[in-house]
């Protein structure tokens, strides 16, 4: 099948959402595939780049790819890439991969793309690393599409990015799997970087509903952990709901007038957790669709709800999320042991994501899951093999004094 590949038009919305059907059915949790409003809007939007494939013998809709992009962050992510199961096993997921990748770059707007893929099949990580996409990671229970998901980050750099990237001296010891991981998998070294003496806390008992990890073996990189028997005392901080989106997105514009105060590229808080009293306020973006939230700006200062971490993910459980992530620099060491004695795991990097003058800074996402994570089912590609076994190992690290892992 030869497929002609150019821009999405308004005119392609009714077959775009029957195309998104076709291959997700009911459970595609993203707007772009099923409401037309935002559909029209990111075809309209001179950010966004949405290409189509068509059947050049039938005009059939056969695929369909977006990069959305933050142009004042410079960055972009690449969503819905979707190819009709009748024109599967062709190359066309790869040729529109490529094509809107390319797209964006070309403009000049960007220093890097990333995106998140299923890892129901190896496939998916396959298309994306062929077209110069790096692993970066694991995002455990990140998505509910048929049932919880694990999803793996892959990002793709213009030229001369990761050539300027700011070193980082030191991180705490919970880090260090992960960029191994990292100089493992795509070869990105973080050079000079220590581990920081980290006075670890009681073990964590793993929020409830979800009692550890569940792997294929229980010989590495299958690690069997159990869940501690007993929980710590932790502080219990009332928190305040407010799902609003309207008025959070004008009170999170005051409260954060430059950019440069809450840096979050791609996420619009729609969701305000605080204390009774306004000792602090945590924006939110909140997706109950795919059960899922991140965390995006703490006012007034980042580690003013540090106490609140547990009460926190307490109330976003409650309001639908069972998977929370936060996105963190990784010369913040401060806010990094904050989150880890929290129960947050590092998940993946994002190196030389934001770019301040003309140097670039890395970047750790760290995630919490309400649910139990079951790896036996997740195809997980060489790719990104070694990122299951940092996760496991920062998770042991986090959750279990040294005898309660099994290996």
């Amino acid at each position: 099948m030869t497929a002609l590949i150019r821009p999405a038009t308004p005119q392609d919305i009714a077959e775009l959402r029957q195309l998104y059907f076709e291959v997700y059915g009911h459970g595609y949790p993203v707007a772009l595939g099923s409401d037309p409003t935002e559909m029209r809007r990111l075809i309209t939007d001179p950010h966004s780049h949405w290409l189509t494939a068509r059947r050049t013998d039938t005009g059939e809709l056969a695929g369909s790819v977006v990069v959305q992009t933050d142009p004042g962050n410079r960055v972009g992510k690449l969503v819905g890439l979707a190819v009709h199961p009748h024109h599967r096993q062709g190359g066309l997921a790869g040729r529109l991969t490529g094509a809107v990748t390319a797209d964006a770059f070309a403009t000049g707007a960007l220093d890097s793309i990333h995106t998140t893929v299923r890892m129901v099949t190896q496939a998916p990580q396959r298309v994306v690393a062929r077209n110069g996409y790096r692993p970066l990671g694991l995002l455990p229970n990140a998505a509910d599409v048929s049932g919880c998901e694990t999803l793996a980050l892959f990002a793709c750099y213009a030229a001369g990015v990761l050539e300027r990237r700011e070193p980082v001296t030191d991180v705490p010891q919970a880090l260090m799997p992960l960029l191994g991981a990292a100089e493992e998998a795509t070869g990105i070294r973080y050079p000079g970087t220590l581990a920081l003496p980290f006075l670890e806390p009681e073990p964590l008992l793993p929020p409830s509903g979800g009692s550890g990890v569940i792997t294929a073996n229980a010989t590495p990189p299958g690690t069997l952990l159990t869940a501690p028997a007993t929980a710590p005392v932790t502080t219990r901080t009332p928190i305040e709901v407010i799902t609003a989106p309207g008025f959070v997105r004008r009170r999170f514009r005051d409260l954060f007038p430059d950019p440069a105060g809450a840096y979050s590229p791609l996420r619009t808080p729609n969701t305000l957790l605080t204390s009774p009293d306004g000792e602090f306020e945590i924006y939110a973006d909140l997706d109950p669709a795919a059960a899922s939230c991140a965390l995006v700006a703490v006012h007034p200062y980042p580690s003013a709800a540090n106490r609140a971490l547990d009460s926190l993910m307490t109330a976003l459980t409650r309001a639908g999320a069972d998977y929370v992530e936060t996105l963190v620099p990784l010369s913040d060491t401060a806010a990094l042991h904050a989150f880890l004695s929290s129960g947050f795991v590092p998940s993946a990097g994002y190196p030389a994501m934001r770019r301040v003058g003309d140097r670039f800074h890395d970047y750790v996402v760290l995630s919490r899951t309400n649910r139990q994570i079951d790896f036996r089912t997740t195809a997980v590609s060489p790719l990104v093999q070694p990122y299951l076994s940092a996760y496991l190992t920062a998770w042991a690290s986090i959750y279990l004094p040294p005898h309660e892992v099994v290996r």
